[in-house]
């Protein structure tokens, strides 16, 4: 089917060379006759109507709550801003509100890009095998703690199957609280993984030179747990930045 100037050219060349009537015309190029009326009153089609303003009856209450929170990220740490599912969480969970994700979504994102703000639309697709992949990674979260605001540091894993996620907050990034972190995530998990990717951890790096790594001496308890190799990828970094954010934004909000 051509574009509706080639059907007004059609259905206005008929009129005029086989003089059809507005019901003949309809009933040859299968429209509406208010169409073909439209066509015989002017060649170029008339602009279509968008609607403006269309009534959102879940949604609407509740835009310029979610404006607020749009706003109120520009002066949050980066990593503590709302997403688009955590908005949705908000809403079904402080205020109640009965509305699917996906509107939700689509407001975050026409709203943003109206702010200005960078919108990520890029997915990549993973598959994992179950209790076999878990993923590691260091995170800053600002608490409050006795009327002090303070930085806390989250050590994050993260199963790659289920998404499941063990987070445990501690004052310091340093070696004893990145060793167990891990046997507290471990405990949680009931058991190791085959494989553990960790995103660049500089608590797991004693120091580096000539591009080699070489492994603190505490990290040496691998050795005894051969199944959870020590490797790094930066394929986990957006999986364990979203449980971490995640975890942010709760603390955030609270």
């Amino acid at each position: 089917m051509g574009s509706r100037v080639e059907l007004f050219e059609q259905i206005r060349r008929d009129r005029e060379r086989e003089a059809l009537s507005i019901r003949d015309l309809a009933r040859r190029h299968g429209v509406h006759r208010r169409t073909v009326r439209q066509a015989l009153a002017s060649p170029l089609p008339p602009p279509r109507k968008r609607p403006v303003g269309r009534p959102a009856p879940k949604l609407g209450p509740y835009r310029l709550l979610i404006d607020g929170w749009l706003i109120a990220d520009r002066e949050a740490p980066r990593k503590q801003r709302h997403t688009a599912r955590r908005v949705w969480q908000r809403l079904v969970d402080e205020h109640g509100v009965e509305v699917s994700e996906r509107p939700v979504c689509r407001y975050v994102r026409v709203r943003r890009r109206e702010l200005g703000d960078p919108v990520d639309e890029v997915f990549v697709p993973q598959v994992h095998e179950p209790g076999v992949e878990a993923e590691v990674d260091w995170g800053e979260a600002e608490v409050e703690i006795a009327g002090q605001r303070r930085t806390v540091y989250l050590f994050v894993m993260r199963a790659c199957f289920s998404g499941a996620a063990f987070v445990i907050a501690f004052e310091r990034a340093s070696q004893q609280a990145f060793l167990e972190a891990h046997v507290e995530a471990f405990g949680f998990f009931g058991g190791t993984f085959a494989l553990i990717r960790y995103d660049n951890l500089r608590s797991a790096v004693k120091q580096v030179l000539r591009g080699r790594r070489r492994p603190m001496s505490g990290f040496s308890w691998r050795q005894a747990k051969p199944t959870v190799p020590d490797r790094n990828d930066r394929c986990a970094r957006r999986t364990v930045d979203a449980a971490s954010g995640s975890c942010r934004a709760h603390a955030a909000a609270r």
